[in-house]
């Protein structure tokens, strides 16, 4: 399984590029191997993350913008998804991953197992 996080290296933007770093920031420091795709530099890409975007996810109006992540095709979120999953320490099931032993949501799966 690849996590991919859909970027855009010239994005204009400095909350787009902090939310960026933020999410890709994350997912080294905690060894979770993830692909970078690059919307603006790459037209495939971007006509893919905009496709593969449920209809719910998807802003009123536009199109979606980066950081979107997805697990190989499942769509996983956007940064305030990503962000929320961080605060409520679930990262791993938002990514569709197994957290590792050890890791605070391991323990908190095993403690809700418990109950």
């Amino acid at each position: 399984m690849v996590i991919k996080v859909y970027i855009a290296t010239s994005s204009g933007s400095t909350s787009i590029k902090k939310q960026q770093q933020d999410v890709m920031g994350f997912l080294s420091a905690n060894k979770i191997e993830f692909e970078e795709c690059d919307i603006a530099a790459n037209e495939d890409n971007r006509k893919w993350m905009r496709e593969n975007v449920p209809e719910e996810a998807r802003p009123t109006a536009g199109n979606p913008l980066p950081p979107q992540i997805f697990n190989q095709d499942r769509y996983c979120g956007n940064y305030e998804a990503f962000f929320d999953a961080r605060e409520d320490n679930i990262v791993y099931a938002f990514l569709g991953l197994t957290a590792p032993p050890g890791s605070k949501e391991a323990d908190a799966l095993a403690k809700r197992e418990q109950q």
